[in-house]
């Protein structure tokens, strides 16, 4: 199935058509302020485990991220924000970030790295906020299989490719190329783990 809905003004009613086909633990492509991604409720641990499938990677070393709404979303789900690693998230969120952050005991286990720690994006995508916002939850930020490819950048040919292995694919315009900028703050130090979209000084 493939959903248009419109990057500046998402329709609500399609907003709640891809909300509950994620309650029902389906999977779906959505465009970020980045790449396209695959994405599920993180609660439903059958659907994390089909992206896994999806990618041919084992959840235990998927290094998996999720999709929080805002701050204070975040805050729930990552532990150790103290006052300068706050300050950064807020000079940098919403963007083309992920930060790797202590994990809390309300993140899905499947989620978690060894060192107990997981990823968190704020994209700044209306479609991506406004799906999370409307289901109560994150959701997963999964890049698609392989290289990033420039048919990866187009829902129509997403959806010709990957229709059988996901519930929905999302059009929300033409998605980019380079993935979002990687930092872990695990440590309380930033370190880049992999420079991507996002200015790092």
């Amino acid at each position: 199935m493939l959903i248009h809905i419109h990057p500046e003004n998402p329709q609500p009613r399609l907003i709640r058509q891809v909300v509950d086909i994620l309650r029902d633990g389906g999977i779906i492509i959505y465009p970020t302020d980045t790449i396209y991604g695959l994405g599920c409720d993180i609660s439903q641990h059958k659907a994390v485990e089909r992206i896994c499938r999806i990618k041919g990677v084992d959840p235990q070393k998927a290094n998996l991220s999720f999709v929080c709404y805002d701050l204070s979303d975040l805050s729930k789900y990552a532990r150790q924000l103290d006052t300068p690693v706050y300050r950064s998230l807020k000079q940098y969120l919403p963007g083309p970030y992920t930060f790797i952050l202590g994990a809390r005991r309300e993140v899905p286990k499947i989620l978690k790295t060894k060192r107990d720690t997981v990823g968190i994006r704020i994209p700044d995508n209306k479609i991506a906020r406004c799906i999370v916002q409307e289901l109560g939850n994150p959701i997963l930020s999964a890049t698609l299989p392989g290289e990033i490819v420039e048919e990866y950048t187009d829902p129509e040919l997403m959806h010709d490719r990957f229709e059988k292995q996901v519930d929905a694919v999302i059009h929300g315009g033409i998605g980019g190329m380079i993935p979002s900028t990687v930092i872990d703050y695990s440590s309380g130090e930033a370190e880049v783990v992999r420079m991507g979209a996002g200015e790092w000084p």
